[in-house]
């Protein structure tokens, strides 16, 4: 049976390990800890646990210290690292939203075609008004 890897999320490694894996001492763990830098879990007799997700942050933290960012611009520097994540992963699913909704509407105007030839029953869409001369579409969507 091979060993399995743990999940990135999964806090398996214990502050000696941690620190070893990021060439910190593990009273430097313990101060970003305080400062509220990391926040590592918790065993039921208080024992510290790393993830591997702790791990990387913890060496982000330490290189950005040594390029001569202090703790509240590593503080910064994080904050807008988690906005740009954020940031990054809505513009994800707006680019998602708005192809969905580009094909519902060459669907529907493909439906409108068809029904004014004769092809196929009317629909119980919205009718939706081609583009005017300044490029707009009208685009109706029931309630989710």
């Amino acid at each position: 049976m091979s060993p399995r890897t743990p999940e990135p999320e999964q806090a398996v490694y214990v502050i000696s390990v941690a620190a070893e894996l990021t060439g910190l001492h593990p009273q430097t763990l313990r101060s970003y800890e305080r400062m509220g830098l990391i926040a590592p879990s918790r065993t039921g007799g208080g024992g510290r646990r790393y993830s591997a997700r702790d791990v990387e942050l913890l060496r982000t933290i330490a290189e950005l210290t040594s390029s001569g960012a202090g703790i509240e611009g590593v503080r910064r520097i994080l904050e807008l690292e988690h906005q740009v994540d954020a940031l990054r992963q809505r513009n994800e699913e707006l680019a998602a939203e708005l192809e969905a909704t580009r094909n519902a509407l060459r669907d529907a105007l493909l439906e409108v075609g068809r029904t004014r030839r004769g092809d196929t029953p009317p629909s119980r869409l919205p009718v939706l008004r081609q583009p005017d001369a300044a490029g707009q579409v009208v685009v109706w969507r029931r309630g989710r």
